[in-house]
């Protein structure tokens, strides 16, 4: 494995940065303060930014004062809100936590253990639970040991291994790579995470210490497309930036991994008529040329306007009943 070397920067010595965004978190935010001031890893500095809440999130974040660094801003959204957290922290280490998850009380010792006791790791990463989801989306799941595969062509299957507050990392990395890449509006920490995690070595806490929160948001219209969209552009763009760390996987491979696990979310939300997604998600596969012939029968009617591309496939499946 490859070892990290970076610039001198200089930081307090076993010191966690935790960096927390906040935006109208009034209803969790006490819960995710008191679960970092009171991780069994005491050395810890907690850096709120609040992104311009209109909550009473700030009158909670006042409440704290004595014990949180606090940044408040116009809203620019997560992304430049933990940039904004890297270039305050002190922590020769730092720890992302969104302010409605939360950790184990143990979270930041056992990954502080994993990271140093690792000569040459970049980041550890831990187990994680969603909280409030579909209960067949809520076990704990541990992610395997990255090391012992392919990292770059694990990386690029899916989507982020891990939520954004499932790692540690050393503050000298995300200096070197520049920390978040602000042109994602979504998907900003699957970028991170190939960015640092196929260059550098990584190792694995085998235990479930951060639990991230599902909210219901009463919205009719899906936005499945845009998550779908964004990973599809951070894989391309960084394959195009880091030709260097793919260069071993085979080119129709690469294909597979990007180009038709973005076909694959279309036709899953299809079948799940979450139409709305379908339809945009065919549409940019075709105007790419993403596609096959047998694609064709599906990508072309999203061509019309989404309205009528729903209505389309309704009438579709009425025809098909009145058959049976």
């Amino acid at each position: 494995m490859s070892t990290i070397q970076t610039p001198e920067y200089k930081f307090l010595k076993g010191l966690i940065s935790v960096i927390m965004p906040c935006y109208n978190a009034e209803k969790h935010l006490n819960e995710s303060i008191n679960c970092v001031l009171n991780q069994t890893y005491s050395n810890v500095e907690l850096i709120i930014i609040d992104d311009g809440s209109t909550d009473s999130s700030i009158k909670i974040l006042e409440s704290w004062q004595d014990k949180i660094k606090t940044i408040y801003q116009t809203n620019q959204g997560p992304g430049p809100a933990r940039n904004r957290g890297i270039e305050m922290a002190s922590g020769e280490y730092i720890a992302f936590l969104d302010s409605d998850d939360y950790w184990e009380l143990d979270c930041l010792e056992v990954l502080h253990k994993a990271l140093t006791d690792s000569d040459n790791a970049a980041l550890s990463y831990c187990g994680w639970q969603n909280v409030g989801a579909a209960p067949n989306r809520c076990f704990p799941y541990i992610p395997p040991d990255y090391e012992l595969e392919d990292k770059a062509e694990r990386f690029l299957r899916s989507a982020a291994p891990w939520p954004i507050h499932g790692a540690l990392i050393r503050h000298e990395i995300l200096k070197e790579v520049g920390g978040f890449d602000e042109q994602w509006a979504t998907c900003m920490d699957y970028d991170l995470w190939l960015r640092i995690g196929i260059k550098w070595p990584i190792v694995r806490a085998e235990k479930v210490l951060a639990y991230y929160r599902h909210h219901s948001t009463g919205q009719i219209t899906s936005k499945q497309w845009r998550q779908a969209k964004n990973v599809l552009l951070v894989k391309e763009n960084f394959i195009r930036n880091h030709a260097s760390l793919v260069k071993h996987i085979p080119k129709q491979r690469l294909k597979e991994l990007v180009v038709n696990a973005y076909i694959n979310r279309g036709y899953d939300s299809y079948w799940k008529r979450d139409l709305v997604s379908a339809h945009k998600i065919f549409r940019t596969a075709l105007l790419k040329g993403y596609f096959k012939l047998k694609d064709l029968k599906y990508f072309i009617p999203s061509l019309l306007p989404e309205n009528l591309f729903i209505k389309l496939v309704a009438s579709m499946e009425d025809t098909t009943k009145e058959r049976i």
